[in-house]
């Protein structure tokens, strides 16, 4: 048996492949510092899970849930983004629950690409653009972000390109993996611009809250509604990754397009997934200041990991990495793997991010500053050459 000819444009993830690798060395009595992954470390708030464990006795919780999920969950959703973003959706018909925010990627590309269509995919950005836009044998087209320009699209380049075929354009800000915060100027700028040239514009927005002193949206830019849609989750927020609870946002239409793919693949999300998500959404501004009063400390301490390494970074960035900048000419992915192999620290070389990665590493914030210490005493002990 053959497997489907899309399979062969793609393969298994980074982090699947690295981590089999990173456990094998565990396995063998290795203590590894893993600063590689943005899997919150952090509990959530507690009455998430108090809310799941309570809705276990309730008669409706493990029967099949609707495709839409619970209208409470959707209320909340919306007043989430009405209070941290500025931004009023209606919930009955302008927001859709995920099952995380990564199936939206997948959902949002079977509703809107056909076999040939064109996609503009940031370069360095989040590797699953791609990998769903060959999935959907449609065309990855790269869009180069640089340091120097702030790590934002030039829209004056783009302009030059022949898009005629390009049907969508994925953003993400603030951006992984650099951190970079964008300007409502500029998303003004990027709404425009997809206008004039008939392309839907999703901007993948899950470190919205996350060390950034001014969350945006771009749903709350003028016109917006009319091109636009916003993918956001409460994994990194609210320390729930494993829960997988994701939205996207935008006008109706768009929306049961969407939800057109959703209702052939999925029977709802879980309901006291529902339920604990609901209460975390309902947490106060108190739970958001905790959060990256921590995150704050421990980026500090990352800091001053990256000076022990010879890099340089960017201390106005946002979200829950360090995004560092390596001695020229030091090539990222063999620098990560020395310093696996002879610290036993697990750092992402930038080359998984695209050409545009090549000499930065991405370190997650996702482990406690103690360990980042013992990592900084692991090269101070033993001399990088």
């Amino acid at each position: 048996m053959t497997t489907a000819n899309r399979l062969a444009s793609v393969q298994e993830y980074y982090f699947s492949i690295k981590l089999k690798e990173v456990n094998e060395m565990v396995s063998q009595g290795c203590d590894i510092i893993n600063m590689g992954i943005g899997s919150p470390d952090l509990t959530p708030p507690p009455e998430a899970v108090a809310a799941l464990n309570e809705s276990m006795n309730d008669p409706n919780a493990h029967r099949y849930q609707a495709y839409r999920s619970l209208s409470e969950l959707r209320v909340a959703m919306t007043e989430f983004y009405k209070l941290h973003f500025k931004v009023t959706l209606n919930p009955e018909s302008e927001i859709l629950p995920l099952m995380g925010s990564k199936e939206g990627i997948m959902h949002i590309s079977m509703a809107f690409l056909n076999a040939g269509d064109h996609v503009l995919i940031p370069n360095p950005g989040y590797p699953t653009y791609e990998s769903v836009t060959r999935l959907m044998e449609a065309k990855p087209v790269h869009y180069d972000l640089e340091e120097f320009s702030g790590w934002i699209p030039d829209l004056v380049k783009l302009s030059t390109l022949d898009l005629s075929k390009v049907k969508i354009m994925w953003i993400n800000y603030p951006h992984m993996p650099s951190g970079t915060v964008v300007s409502s100027a500029k998303l003004f700028e990027l709404v425009s611009f997809v206008k004039q040239h008939n392309i839907l514009l999703i901007n993948d927005n899950p470190y919205g809250l996350i060390l950034n002193d001014d969350p945006m949206s771009l749903l709350s830019i003028q016109g917006a509604m009319s091109c636009c849609l916003e993918l956001n989750s409460i994994s990194k927020s609210f320390n729930m990754a494993g829960w997988r609870i994701g939205m996207v946002m935008g006008q109706q239409s768009f929306i049961n397009d969407i939800l057109k793919v959703k209702s052939n693949m999925d029977s709802g999300m879980f309901y006291g997934l529902q339920k604990g998500a609901i209460a975390a959404l309902n947490s106060t501004d108190n739970w958001v200041c905790s959060l990256n009063n921590t995150y704050r400390e421990r980026r500090k301490i990352m800091w001053q990991f990256a000076d022990a390494l010879g890099a340089t970074y960017d201390k106005n960035s946002a979200g829950m990495f360090v995004w560092v900048k390596l001695s020229k000419g030091i090539d990222s992915v063999d620098f990560s793997n020395r310093i696996l192999e002879d610290y036993h620290i697990f750092a992402t070389p930038g080359d998984v991010f695209g050409s545009q990665g090549k000499g930065y590493l991405r370190l997650s914030l996702c482990l406690e500053g103690s360990r980042i210490e013992q990592a900084i005493q692991r090269l101070n002990n033993k001399k990088m050459n």
